[in-house]
């Protein structure tokens, strides 16, 4: 007994257009992994460059624009300055950081979101207040607004983020930069 219908099978061998994609993936795999033997293994720190980004200064760790051999995470080092705070911002991966240097704070705006017909978004009014200092950890979810905060007005803050890239590779580079930092 066959449960596929005749007119299935038919319809499947009818003649269409012909593409090479199969055999062009192969070949762009082969060129790939010759490109990724060229690629850094290790970054030294005068090859990381810095930026006077929206967010505030940030010194890039690993950045797909690197050349290294890290697919998966962007890290950068960011710079609190005495007393400051970063942009706020918002992006679909979920985000951590490790605080290197000093105490502060950060400020979260949960999202809520319903997929009914379409993705909708909604953001906390009130943000929740999470404090951290030197050798702490800190997760933010994704897509919540977030800002961070030196709260020492003397010292410099550090921390080192990362950021996955594989939910940009699925198609949702949803990233937004809310407010700019102090002097951008």
């Amino acid at each position: 007994m066959s449960f596929i219908d005749p007119r299935e099978r038919e319809a499947a061998h009818k003649p269409t257009t012909f593409v090479n994609f199969y055999e062009e993936a192969v070949k762009a795999s082969q060129e790939f992994r010759k490109e990724y033997d060229s690629m850094m293994n290790v970054v030294k720190w005068s090859e990381m460059p810095f930026e006077r980004s929206p967010d505030g200064l940030i010194k890039h760790i690993i950045n797909e624009r690197m050349n290294t051999k890290e697919m998966c995470l962007d890290i950068y080092m960011q710079f609190l300055p005495p007393g400051k705070a970063s942009g706020i911002h918002r992006h679909l991966s979920e985000e951590v950081f490790y605080v290197v240097e000093g105490n502060g704070y950060d400020l979260h705006w949960d999202v809520k979101f319903d997929c009914k017909d379409t993705m909708e978004f909604e953001w906390e009014t009130e943000p929740k207040k999470f404090e951290w200092k030197a050798g702490d950890f800190v997760y933010i979810p994704p897509y919540c607004a977030h800002q961070h905060f030196n709260a020492d007005s003397a010292k410099e803050a550090r921390i080192i983020v990362v950021n996955s890239r594989i939910v940009k590779a699925m198609g949702l580079d949803w990233f937004e930069q809310l407010e700019n930092a102090e002097g951008f």
